[in-house]
């Protein structure tokens, strides 16, 4: 029992990284209608640029867990604002291609300026220690991290539930349409939007750097997961991109605990369950068929 609760919270951990990185990229698809490819180069970048602080300015964990997201979600509304937009009106494929490139060219300058070695970055010393549930003991900065993850999540969910600001960004992401039907000016909350989705991604990064190695492919490796995650919870569906993420992050943790004679099982069972899902309700779980469109 005390060996299934501990695989349980490794995989919880696992799934607040996919929850945040799903929830960003469900916000910025809802409104923009955009698949941002470069979304695990900022997450990247934010685990860089927490190592960067740290070694360069001496700024520790706690500094960047603030500044590296807020920085990365500026250069994002810039990038919005300069590039995006301008192929808003064309075929989706256009901005899916720009992404793609964009994320080539920002994983090469990261090679060329810090080489492709991984580079170890430290837990912060109050949270060094183990943390006692009585069947077993869990590393605290991993309960940080889940804690963090959740209430991440929930401080999302509240201000875009019980905000006035937040019920127009949550429609303007739901149904664009309808609600610049309603004569709200949808354009207005793209940019913000779409940097407010690149700073969460950036958050998953700093959070990620004590955990693994910060290395130029940490976001190339699980980005094609997280898309998974995103198409698993339906297309624009802020919840079921959340709660998809904590999901595949239990499959993971269980298949590579119980299969692990077998580590192909745990590589490709979030795809199993996508195509599963896919031919149940190809909208998603949570999602509308007209966002799938």
């Amino acid at each position: 029992m005390a060996g299934f609760l501990q695989n349980t919270f490794n995989g919880l951990v696992s799934g607040a990284f996919y929850a945040l990185l799903a929830l960003g990229l469900a916000v910025i698809f809802g409104m923009l209608r955009v698949v941002n490819f470069a979304h695990g180069t900022f997450y990247m970048l934010g685990a860089f640029g927490a190592y960067v602080l740290l070694a360069e300015a001496g700024l520790p964990f706690w500094y960047a867990l603030f500044l590296v997201p807020l920085a990365l979600g500026l250069a994002g509304m810039v990038l919005e604002r300069t590039l995006i937009h301008r192929l808003t009106n064309l075929d989706p494929l256009y901005n899916f291609l720009l992404t793609f490139g964009l994320a080539l060219i920002l994983q090469d300058l990261v090679k060329w300026r810090y080489g492709i070695q991984s580079t170890p970055y430290s837990t912060p010393e109050s949270l060094n220690g183990t943390v006692d549930f009585g069947l077993f003991t869990f590393p605290g900065y991993r309960v940080f991290v889940f804690a963090f993850a959740i209430l991440t999540c929930v401080a999302v969910w509240w201000v875009l539930a019980r905000t006035r600001i937040g019920m127009v960004v949550r429609a303007a992401t739901e149904r664009p349409a309808l609600t610049s039907a309603l004569g709200i000016n949808v354009g207005r909350w793209i940019t913000p939007v779409f940097g407010f989705g690149v700073a969460l991604a950036a958050l998953a990064g700093v959070l990620a750097a004590p955990m693994r190695a910060v290395n130029p492919l940490m976001g190339a490796d699980l980005i094609i997961v997280v898309f998974a995650v995103v198409v698993i919870g339906g297309l624009g569906s802020i919840f079921g991109s959340v709660a998809a993420g904590f999901g595949i992050g239990l499959v993971q943790a269980w298949g590579e605990a119980y299969a692990s004679n077998w580590p192909i099982v745990a590589q490709i069972a979030v795809f199993v369950v996508m195509a599963a899902v896919l031919l149940w309700r190809p909208a998603g779980l949570f999602g509308r068929e007209e966002a799938s469109a």
